[in-house]
């Protein structure tokens, strides 16, 4: 699919006075989108910086285990990058239905203003976003082209917006590492094999280190996306008339006249699929064993989509015209899985991670955990993966510091989101729903990133 952001270089070469934040962030913009290529290769220029690292840092970075840990960390993740890619196309196919369509047009109907239609999208992705990662990710990319095909907006600033807002998920309902240091028995909850006992999820959920810097940044960050709104001769809006037939999905209203034609369209055989669906969601929920995991999400995505496409042909034109977004993830989550088998099996995250705990006191420990989280995050862009990494080190040190368990958790949880401004891998599937370029959309989303890192890193050493 054609980009919006065509043509943005001879824009933005207009000349426009701008002062200010709105000039830096013009000159940021020019320059990540002329320095930063596509995603795919940075991945491969992260493999590359890695691999060079491991053999020059890291304690086991001898060439085989650098090649071997490559190799088995790329199809070690082939599991997950599946799922994700699953829950990206069966929530796109979700959110083109005629019920959840209608929902998102009524509430982009709203603002009139591009400065408002931004601020909405900001908040609709971060509510999602805060309530489960996966929906958040695909209801900001849809919700910003709902927008997009009502006001007049820089489509590339729009989406930034909508980015910043989900990246604040490390700090909901479905933190990883909140959930994982919080199950008892888990093989990957680190606290309670140093410590002996879980952290409860309101401890994480409800500490101030967690919500001020969400409260804060909640305000701070649209009025900061206000201050680099682009001027109206820079702005590259997208397409309203693209956007609307690229989500309109055709399906033939034709009565069947064969029985293979039947069978496509038999509500009952959609129906089918949703009773056991439905029939194994109800048998965890009276076993008291219901969890929210990315299986159940998918699950739950699967059955909402059957029922409100209603019958086979139409659900599977709905996957089909959503299948474009699982591309970019399918081919570049492999990629970082394997860097993060280097980083975990070479032991170079344990020597980063170790170095930013050698300076550390009581005090400093959460603000040394948050910046070495960011550090990391740029390598393993996962939080549960990343938490593994870092917590066997953060963990300890918090023990024999006294330094509170959730302080630490919520510091790595932090860095996790930070990072996500410059850090390309979760934007790749928001930009492939939205039909927008990285360069545009990170340009504005590097100023957010020292805002956030400001704002995170000061709650860190002030409470």
């Amino acid at each position: 699919m054609e980009k919006v952001n065509a043509g943005a270089a001879s824009s933005m070469n207009r000349p426009v006075r701008s002062y200010g934040l709105r000039g830096f962030t013009r000159v940021c913009v020019v320059l990540v989108e002329k320095v930063m290529p596509d995603p795919f290769v940075i991945a491969v220029l992260l493999t590359l910086l890695t691999c060079v690292l491991a053999v020059a840092l890291a304690p086991h970075g001898d060439i085989g285990t650098v090649v071997t840990s490559w190799y088995d960390g790329v199809f070690k993740i082939a599991s997950f990058a599946f799922l994700v890619a699953l829950t990206l196309v069966t929530g796109h196919a979700l959110s083109t239905s005629k019920p959840v369509s209608m929902l998102l047009r009524k509430v982009a109907s709203y603002p009139t203003t591009a400065a408002g239609a931004m601020t909405l999208t900001f908040f609709v992705s971060m509510a999602s976003g805060l309530l489960n990662w996966a929906v958040g990710l695909v209801v900001s990319a849809l919700f910003a082209r709902e927008i997009a095909k009502r006001v007049r907006v820089d489509f590339a600033w729009l989406v930034a917006a909508a980015y910043a807002g989900w990246s604040f998920y490390p700090c909901g309902l479905s933190s990883s590492i909140a959930l994982l240091s919080a199950t008892n028995g888990s093989p990957l909850n680190i606290i309670e094999k140093v410590t002996g006992s879980v952290l409860p999820m309101r401890e994480f959920l409800l500490s101030p280190l967690n919500f001020v810097p969400v409260i804060v940044l909640g305000v701070l960050v649209p009025l900061v996306f206000r201050m680099m709104k682009p001027h109206d001769n820079e702005t590259i809006a997208a397409d309203p008339a693209k956007l609307i037939e690229e989500d309109t999905v055709d399906v033939s209203t034709e009565r069947p006249k064969t029985f293979a034609a039947w069978l496509d369209h038999g509500w009952v055989l959609n129906l089918i699929l949703v009773v056991l669906g439905m029939g194994y969601i109800v048998m965890k929920v009276m076993a008291g064993k219901f969890t929210m995991d990315l299986n159940m999400l998918v699950m739950i995505f699967l059955i909402l989509g059957l029922v409100t496409h209603w019958t086979p042909r139409a659900y599977l034109t709905a996957i089909n015209n959503a299948a474009r977004v699982a591309g970019p993830v399918l081919l570049q989550f492999p990629i970082y899985g394997g860097i993060m088998g280097v980083m975990t099996v070479t032991g170079l995250a344990d020597e980063m991670a170790k170095w930013f705990i050698s300076f550390s006191t009581t005090h400093t420990l959460p603000f040394w955990t948050f910046v070495s989280s960011v550090l990391i995050s740029m390598f393993v862009p996962s939080a549960g993966g990343h938490w593994i990494v870092q917590a066997p080190f953060v963990v300890p040190a918090a023990q024999h510091l006294g330094v509170s368990q959730h302080a630490v958790a919520i510091a790595v949880a932090l860095g996790e989101g930070v990072a996500d401004m410059v850090q390309p891998m979760w934007v790749i599937p928001l930009l492939a729903i939205a039909g927008v370029g990285m360069g545009r959309v990170m340009g504005f989303t590097v100023i957010i990133f020292f805002v956030m890192l400001a704002v995170m890193g000061g709650t860190l050493l002030l409470l």
